[in-house]
């Protein structure tokens, strides 16, 4: 028997099967209560499972996979061509079939322009329509583009980018198809759910210093509440591994022990390592023994001491006595 043999419910639970429970965990949390109930039933009714199934089914997630990732980079005919080479007419098959029901990502093409050039691209379009296309880039790329442009219209744009909701296939048609003669042919869009305050946030973590404060300063008069919000998300506890000793250690001076320790609560191993070495021996020595007492605790009372904790981070930052360094930019001048 191969994937071909299995209904898509089958290959779904026999996918669960081949991977093990730890993975397993890992792709269920992207379901419905309703899906893993479903899912679960299968993988109790399929039984054993040759080791041929288990591979064929493998084989065909493995290339599902590839198709969707050359959809995305270079369009319908580079997938086909290529899946074509690899995999004969079964490639095709695949392409054919997975156009049926997939969506490409709405304005994937965008990201092959260089950043400089789709500033030029895009200068006399619509801050809205600025908006719309670079809420679906990678961050980074986001960033290049919106330090491009003059400062009213980075808060324009980023405004719209972070009060976004959801967009229609209609609307990102129309621009895409606005956009054709310029950026080469792209795909149909679904219904996209991109943009809001942590995609500009997301944003703006990756611009540099002066183009940060500059956007949030202008977004304020816009929008405070909006303001506030994205800049609570700007830097999470986990990010105190990018500070330098000194500045981990200032950061510590304005925190107690019991509040660090509450804070610390399963964070990842690089983030306590980096706390712990910026303190004292014995202050190290009473902070994990407190850690160890705390026992299970509320995941909202955590978060709630890590944002106090990075609350009292952008004060030190905005009064200069630490410096937080942004993707791009460089401490040393030379």
């Amino acid at each position: 028997m191969t994937a071909m043999d299995l209904k898509p419910e089958q290959k779904a639970a026999a996918l669960v099967v081949a991977v093990g429970s730890q993975a397993a965990a890992s792709l269920l949390q992207f379901l419905s209560e309703e899906e893993v109930e479903a899912l679960a039933s299968e993988v109790a009714k399929i039984g054993r499972l040759r080791p041929e199934t288990i591979d064929s089914v493998l084989d065909e997630v493995a290339t599902e996979a590839a198709a969707q990732r050359l959809l995305a980079a270079g369009g319908i005919e580079y997938a086909r061509e290529l899946l074509t080479e690899w995999k004969g007419s079964r490639g095709a098959e695949i392409i054919d079939r997975l156009m049926a029901n997939l969506h490409v990502t709405p304005f994937s093409f965008v990201r092959d322009i260089d950043s400089e050039q789709l500033v030029h691209i895009l200068k006399d379009e619509h801050p809205q329509t600025v908006a719309l296309i670079l809420a679906h880039q990678p961050a980074s790329y986001s960033a290049k583009v919106l330090a491009g442009f003059e400062a009213a219209r980075q808060a324009d744009v980023a405004f719209r980018v972070g009060t976004m909701g959801r967009t229609s296939p209609d609307v990102i048609s129309r621009v895409e198809e606005a956009l054709r003669s310029k950026l080469g042919n792209v795909s149909s869009a679904e219904i996209s759910v991109r943009g809001g305050v942590e995609d500009l946030a997301d944003v703006l973590n990756n611009t540099d210093r002066t183009t940060e404060k500059s956007i949030l300063e202008r977004l304020g008069q816009i929008d405070p509440e909006l303001t506030e919000k994205v800049r609570a998300l700007m830097f999470v506890f986990e990010d105190l591994v990018t500070l330098d000793d000194r500045s981990i250690q200032r950061v510590l001076q304005e925190v107690e022990s019991k509040e660090l320790a509450l804070a610390m609560k399963g964070v990842p191993a690089q983030v306590n390592e980096a706390i712990l070495r910026n303190m004292s021996q014995r202050a190290a020595e009473t902070l994990t023994e407190e850690l160890e007492l705390l026992g299970a605790v509320r995941r909202a009372d955590v978060e709630g001491a890590q944002s106090r904790i990075v609350a009292g981070v952008r004060r030190l930052e905005e009064a200069g006595e630490i410096v937080i360094t942004r993707a791009g930019e460089s401490d040393l001048i030379e």
